[in-house]
C-alpha cells in the first residue's frame, strides 16, 4: 500500500540521515558568559599587541585588548603590582594568560558556572601546554607576590587590590615552587599543568603564531569530541570528521535489505520477477 511505502521511505531516509548528519557541537566556538565577553566570537581587526593573534575571530572588542596591556586596567581594577613592580618578562605572560581568557572562542569545553557577582561562567581546569607553563614560571620565579590564590582574598579597601593584612612578600618561586604550582593555583584551577607539548593537539597554547593558523580550535574540537562521547552510548563522535554516527547504523545490514524489499516491493520494483535470474 501506499502507506507501507511511505513508511519504508522514511525509514531508509531516516538511517541515511542518521549516518551522514554533521553534529551541532555546543561546545565548539563559542564565548563564555562573563563580564567583557561579546555573546558570539567574530572578526577583530584591531586587537591590541598580544592578543592581536585572535583577530580573526575573537571573543573580545579592540578596547578590551587594550585594556589588557594595561598595569591598572578597568577590566577588574587589578593591579599586577602589588608588590613592586612586575618584571616585562613576568608580565607579558600575565597579559597573554588574559587575552586567552578575553579573546578566545576555543575553551568552550572547559566552560563551568561560576559564583560570582560579576561573571555567570568561568574555566575549569584548561589542559595548558607544558611549554606554557614552565615558561611562565621561568620568567617569574624572581619576582615578589603575597599570595597564591589572586582569585579572591584581597584587601579592596582602597578601590584596587592590595596584600591582606598580616600577609608577607614573598619569591614566586617561595610562593609557587613549580610550574605546576603557579599554572594550577593562581586563578583557583582555571589551568590545569600537563605534559602535553605545542603542537600535539592535545593542550592549548596561550602563545601561537596566527599566520600558522589557531592550533587550540583542534584541540578545543578533540576535548569536545572526548565530553561528548563519554556522555551518553546513543551517538559517538570522531573528532577527525565531526560527524555524529547514530546508533541506528549498527542496525544497517539487517535493516536496509527489509526496507528496500518493502519500498521497491511496493513501487511493482521486486514481484516474482524483480529478483529472478537473469
Amino acid at each position: 500500500t501506499a502507506l507501507r511505502m511511505a513508511a519504508g521511505l522514511a525509514l531508509l531516509v531516516l538511517l541515511a540521515a542518521c549516518v551522514v548528519a554533521p553534529a551541532e557541537e555546543p561546545l565548539m566556538n563559542i564565548c563564555m558568559d562573563a563580564k567583557h565577553h561579546k555573546t558570539q566570537p567574530g572578526p577583530e581587526g584591531d586587537l591590541h599587541s598580544q592578543c592581536a593573534p585572535w583577530k580573526d575571530n575573537a571573543c573580545c572588542t579592540a578596547n578590551t585588548s587594550t585594556e589588557a596591556h594595561q598595569d591598572q586596567s578597568y577590566l577588574y581594577g587589578f593591579n599586577w603590582d602589588h608588590c613592586g613592580a612586575m618584571p616585562a618578562r613576568c608580565k607579558r605572560h600575565f597579559i597573554q594568560d588574559t587575552c586567552l581568557y578575553e579573546c578566545s572562542p576555543n575553551l568552550g569545553p572547559w566552560i563551568d558556572q561560576a559564583d560570582s557577582s560579576w561573571r555567570r561562567e568561568r574555566i575549569l581546569h584548561v589542559p595548558l601546554c607544558k611549554e606554557d607553563c614552565e615558561e611562565w614560571w621561568e620568567d617569574c620565579k624572581d619576582y615578589v607576590t603575597c599570595k597564591e590564590n589572586w582569585h579572591k582574598g584581597w584587601n579592596w579597601a582602597t578601590g584596587t587590590n592590595r596584600c591582606p593584612w598580616g600577609s608577607m612578600c614573598r619569591p614566586f618561586s617561595q610562593v609557587f615552587p613549580h610550574p605546576k604550582d603557579l599554572c594550577e593555583k593562581i586563578w583557583s584551577n582555571s589551568y590545569k599543568y600537563t605534559t602535553e607539548h605545542r603542537g600535539s593537539g592535545r593542550c592549548i597554547q596561550m602563545w601561537f603564531d596566527p599566520a600558522q593558523g589557531n592550533p587550540n580550535v583542534a584541540v578545543a574540537k578533540y576535548y569536545a569530541w572526548k565530553k561528548r562521547s563519554s556522555s551518553g552510548p546513543m551517538e559517538t563522535v570522531t573528532p577527525e570528521t565531526d560527524q555524529a554516527v547514530c546508533a541506528l547504523p549498527r542496525l544497517l545490514p539487517v535493516l536496509l535489505p527489509v526496507v528496500l524489499v518493502v519500498v521497491l516491493g511496493e513501487a511493482g520494483g521486486c514481484g516474482s520477477h524483480g529478483w529472478g535470474p537473469l
